[in-house]
């Protein structure tokens, strides 16, 4: 009993239907940038407002009263699910997520709660996204995520942010049985999990393998993939058994240029692009069916309203206005000026607009 979507644009450039103008949206849209977010953190702790639908409402709403976006995003945490297995995340102020007690040994998986139950974990995350759908109004679709199971895996066991990934690497030339049965249980809650956004009102779904980019094609093709192609798979299926439709699926694998192809055969609708990658290069590997995402340098916001505008018309040139979602290539950073986020988001509309109708 959702309200009627108003504004289908990003749903029809996922599944490849023809656009009258290209949708956008930015990744961490939600966020630090928005004074209005700030007030809300200056009151309530990150995983508070993560805990809470009401705050998790609210700050995801704040971007879509802001902008012309063509979506809107959860507001939520990818290390919500190494919490449901029973670990402790804290986010300290100037450090980033912290793990209380990481894993160091293959030993340390048996202080997972692998039975979990995750309806009772995550019911926060379902409760906000469908009083989000409620408060949306139909005016945008919603999308839900989660984190992949490699990038949990390196964040449960580094702790926190690294730049080597040593730590969790090791696991997988040290330890790789003790890595499959890490990533299978990981693997096993994302799919629930995702399942469970969906029947709860998310429109979309994005994984993100934020650390993709550490590993090389072997490791990758070993550690990485074989996951990330179960969890669409099976999410799908399992949807489809229990009478409901597939969403619509975004893979993010950053910095993982050496796997375009691999991921593009890997049942998503639509691969993101950080912004390292030559949008030609990605359509000749992805081929012609996959919606491409991306792929603006974050740091180009940094700008002005005038240069932003230009290079976001060069970035339509190359991607064509067709199977295409604009976005930026990483997330939102916390001292961007909102208005150019604002001239983004309208030079996509009106230059993509442009481009279509002088196609026409």
């Amino acid at each position: 009993a959702f309200p009627p979507l108003k504004n289908d644009l990003i749903l029809r450039a996922a599944k490849g239907e023809h656009v009258e103008k290209v949708p956008v949206w930015a990744m961490r849209q939600a966020g630090r940038y928005m004074k209005e977010f700030q007030e809300v953190r200056a009151k309530h702790e990150f995983f508070d407002v993560c805990r809470t639908p009401e705050l998790a409402c609210e700050v995801t709403m704040q971007p879509i009263r802001a902008f012309d976006l063509d979506a809107s995003i959860i507001f939520s945490d990818i290390l919500v699910v190494p919490q449901a297995l029973g670990m402790g995340v804290q986010m300290v102020p100037g450090k980033g997520p912290t793990f209380d007690e990481p894993l160091v040994e293959p030993d340390d998986l048996k202080k997972l709660k692998v039975d979990v139950n995750v309806h009772e974990e995550l019911g926060y995350v379902y409760e906000a996204i469908t009083l989000t759908r409620h408060t949306l109004d139909g005016k945008v679709p919603l999308i839900g995520f989660s984190g992949a199971p490699w990038t949990l895996m390196s964040y449960m066991i580094e702790g926190g942010g690294s730049t080597t990934q040593s730590k969790a690497k090791k696991w997988l030339y040290a330890y790789p049985e003790a890595s499959h049965q890490l990533l299978q249980i990981l693997t096993d809650v994302i799919v629930e999990y995702l399942v469970g956004q969906v029947k709860a009102g998310a429109q979309l779904l994005q994984l993100f393998e934020s650390h993709g980019g550490i590993l090389g094609m072997g490791m990758f093709s070993k550690f990485a993939l074989p996951y990330i192609r179960q969890i669409s798979s099976r999410v799908k299926e399992t949807l489809v058994s229990k009478n409901l439709k597939p969403v619509p699926m975004i893979i993010f694998s950053k910095d993982s240029h050496y796997a375009l192809e691999e991921l593009a055969q890997s049942n998503y609708e639509v691969v993101q692009l950080d912004w390292t990658i030559k949008p030609q290069n990605a359509r000749r590997q992805v081929g012609p069916n996959i919606t491409l995402q991306g792929n603006l340098d974050p740091c180009a916001l940094y700008s002005t309203p005038e240069e932003i505008k230009k290079l976001t018309k060069e970035m339509l040139k190359k991607f064509g206005t067709q199977r295409y979602i604009a976005n930026l290539g990483h997330g939102m950073y916390p001292d961007f000026d909102r208005e150019h986020l604002k001239a983004f988001v309208d030079a996509v509309h009106s230059e993509s607009m442009e481009m279509i109708n002088g196609d026409e």
